[in-house]
């Protein structure tokens, strides 16, 4: 993969995941603050882990789609 195909991936995915666990500790924070630390990180990355995969880079990169041109040197000629 080249350098600038990791980095947009990794702002891609920073995008989706900043949002997914500051909402996810805002409403699940209290009540899983009585867990020890491991398992409130177990419970956050089992939740957190396939929305981000299945649902929310993918909805980035159909946004990403619809708003940014097409590279006209990727397109079939």
């Amino acid at each position: 993969m080249k350098t600038r195909m990791k980095l947009l991936a990794s702002l891609k995915i920073w995008v989706v995941i900043y949002p997914s666990i500051t909402l996810f500790l805002y409403l699940f924070g209290k009540p899983l603050s009585v867990l020890p630390l491991y398992q409130r990180t177990l419970l956050l990355t089992l939740a957190l882990v396939p929305w981000i995969i299945f649902i929310g880079v993918p909805l980035v990169d159909f946004i990403l789609r619809r708003l940014l041109p097409k590279d006209p040197k990727n397109s079939p000629r």
